[in-house]
């Protein structure tokens, strides 16, 4: 068998491995814009709908820009 071939097994234990890495990237990633979310002034409270990823951070770039 040539190095570069991989039985049916191997590639789907392969594509699992690489599934499990995507999702705890996701998981990281979504925890993160989360922490993002409770520091940020406007982001938070009873009247306010979670925001979008790409809302979260232009908010906070915003904000950024606005405290320099």
């Amino acid at each position: 068998m040539d190095s570069r071939e991989f039985s049916r097994e191997e590639l789907r234990d392969l594509r699992s491995k690489i599934n499990s890495r995507e999702r705890k990237r996701m998981h990281d990633l979504n925890t993160a814009m989360d922490s993002l979310r409770e520091v940020m002034p406007y982001a938070t409270g009873p009247s306010v709908r979670k925001l979008s990823k790409i809302a979260t951070l232009t908010l906070a770039k915003n904000y950024i820009q606005m405290l320099s």
